[in-house]
């Protein structure tokens, strides 16, 4: 329903669409998002949401154009958790440029070529500013005490100092005078130089979520190497009914179980269990992806769904005989498993755990020496692992049924799952409480793959906006200058490049701004004068929008006027460079296809318009 409401029938509709879609981002820009209340006027069930994923998923979205925003997100979201406001703005303000265009009378090839131009151009300036991690608050072997970062654990920095000093005492030690000294010292610094200051790059990676990655560097703490976060043995666990001051991290596997478990849990602990994986749900019912059910079979009888009853009991019967036989204490199932197996399992003190994250599942399997199967029915000896340990973590209110506890599930050997338990009074709350966290954990995870991050707080933007007002100024200057006849290459060529380009600019120009009212520091219009002012007087570089930065930073005072002194070293703000790269991409991506997919259906357009436009 929401963006299904278009201003004009005579301009694009999907565009339209598109630009209505993106105007629910503008709250979730910056490390200041504002929460929303979503609440179904039918079922009279809310939902508190604070991105624009969020805000997506809980809609009703009936038009095409809304359903293909929410699939791009989606898919953006599953690889990158971070980034989807940002994808979704620039597709909504480059939308209102490629709409500008088209009432100025450029084509929609002369736009597409222009703005796949105009992205090549930002991709490159993002290639020139990134900047190494490897140069970036590298710890030195000299100075152990280094200065941590505001709010960021000092176990972090701690640990590596410890590392370097260790380095240090190798260099000193001598067993024999035909040890080679210079040798030593050289094999030493280049250990040293892969040292990372993971603290200092989290904390530029906060985006104002301080508290969540004080957890994830906790995570990255708990794992053996420093220099790389897996994503993949990490996961979480939302307790309601606790204070967030109680949220943790622990090693293993920590899950929500339900009193008719728990029971099952007393018996089993101390005790060392065999365990079976299931990848997919534990059911009669399920059926694996890409699994084709005979064609052309029609049922006749009557007594359909007895013999459907039957069949399942009889699945269940030899499931659970399979179980008991091979001794299995303990089921983790990736997906969703059977009421009725649930029941049966507890009754034979059989602990059914649903809902395992694939990559834990995995995990697990390399640790027990255990087998994932798709079906129960597919167990064998060789597929169940061993020495896997269950505990009570703790115990949550209620009574009787609807007692719950957090239930500890750990392995004999080295599964290195790590969870983050995740706490609020505001039940509510605990999902977006969650989507911090994965947010500021895929960050970190994304810079250490990359090995690079680029400058935050607006300034690639910034840098972004003056070299597309440069190249847009360049060729207006190679247009009118030269006097002479065009030749058939500039004939053939794009004429509107400059116009489209300065548009693209003016939509980055238009995201900035609405970050930094979003800081709650700038009005809107004084936002946009001091972008301008400032992509005046930016010279191309990094060091030339420093100051950008620290005025986004420290706010509009006494008028935005600042000394032209250092900017503030100990302030920094990094962004993602693939995951920016892959949001503007697919921003473009999505203005492209509504934008050629509106120009062959014709939406809302008379006939004379539609000659213009095909």
């Amino acid at each position: 329903m929401l963006g299904c409401s278009v201003v004009n029938l005579r301009q694009h509709v999907g565009l339209q669409k598109l630009s209505a879609l993106a105007g629910i981002t503008h709250s979730s820009l910056g490390p200041n998002k504002k929460y929303k209340f979503i609440q179904d006027d039918t079922s009279g069930e809310s939902a508190l949401v604070c991105s624009c994923v969020r805000v997506l998923q809980n809609l009703e979205l009936t038009c095409a154009v809304g359903q293909l925003v929410y699939e791009t997100l989606h898919a953006h979201q599953t690889v990158y958790n971070s980034g989807s406001g940002c994808l979704l703005f620039l597709a909504g303000a480059w939308s209102r440029a490629a709409l500008e265009c088209l009432h100025r009378g450029i084509s929609v090839s002369h736009i597409i070529s222009a703005m796949s131009e105009g992205i090549d151009v930002c991709v490159g300036v993002c290639r020139k500013s990134s900047i190494s991690i490897e140069g970036l608050g590298e710890v030195q072997p000299e100075n152990s005490a280094a200065t941590v970062p505001h709010g960021i654990p000092q176990a972090s920095n701690a640990r590596y100092g410890d590392q370097v000093l260790n380095a240090g005492g190798q260099r000193k030690i001598k067993l024999s005078r035909h040890f080679c000294e210079s040798r030593c010292k050289t094999a030493s610094a280049a250990s040293q130089r892969k040292l990372i200051n993971v603290a200092h790059i989290a904390e530029g990676l906060t985006h104002g979520c301080v508290d969540a990655m004080n957890l994830v560097l906790e995570v990255n703490q708990m794992q053996s190497n420093c220099d790389v976060f897996d994503i993949t043995k990490v996961v979480t666990c939302v307790l309601p009914g606790l204070p967030e001051g109680h949220a943790c991290v622990l090693a293993g596997c920590v899950v929500l179980l339900s009193a008719e478990q728990l029971s099952v849990v007393h018996r089993l602990q101390q005790q060392l269990l065999k365990v079976a994986l299931i990848r997919g749900d534990l059911s009669h019912a399920f059926r694996h992806l890409g699994f084709s059910r005979p064609t052309g079979v029609q049922r006749v009888s009557d007594h359909s769904a007895l013999e459907s009853s039957g069949r399942e009991d009889e699945w269940m019967a030899h499931v659970l005989a399979l179980v008991l036989n091979l001794e299995v204490n303990l089921i983790l199932v990736s997906g969703l498993a059977s009421e009725k197996v649930i029941q049966r399992c507890c009754a034979h003190h059989i602990l059914v755990v649903e809902k395992v994250k694939a990559s834990a599942l995995s995990a697990f399997a390399a640790a027990t020496g255990g087998v994932p199967v798709t079906y129960a029915t597919q167990l064998s000896q060789h597929c169940v692992g061993t020495g896997v340990k269950v505990a009570m973590w703790r115990e949550l209110g209620g009574t009787g049924r609807k007692s719950s506890a957090a239930v500890s599930i750990s392995t004999s050997g080295n599964c290195s799952l790590v969870t983050v338990i995740l706490t609020s009074c505001v039940q509510s709350k605990l999902q977006v409480l969650e989507d911090q966290f994965w947010a500021c954990a895929y960050r970190l995870h994304h810079a250490l793959k990359d090995r690079v991050v680029l400058p935050g707080a607006g300034v690639t933007e910034m840098l972004c906006v003056h070299r597309l007002q440069n190249q847009a100024a360049r060729l207006c200057t190679e247009r009118t200058g030269d006097s002479t006849q065009p030749s058939e290459a500039e004939k053939s060529s794009n004429p509107y490049r400059s116009a489209v380009l300065h548009l693209m600019a003016d939509a980055l120009i238009d995201y900035i701004s609405t970050v930094m009212v979003n800081s709650g520091r700038f009005s809107k219009i004084r936002a946009r004068s001091v972008v301008n002012q400032h992509v005046q007087d930016c010279n191309g570089h990094s060091d030339g929008a420093a100051t950008f930065s620290k005025l986004f930073s420290e706010g509009d005072h006494e008028g935005g006027s600042f000394s032209d002194g250092a900017p503030d070293l100990n302030l920094k703000i990094y962004d993602n460079l693939s995951v920016k790269q892959e949001a503007w991409r697919k921003a473009l991506d999505l203005v492209s296809l509504v934008l050629q997919t509106d120009a062959e259906i014709i939406t809302g357009v008379e006939s004379q318009e539609n000659l213009m436009l095909l």
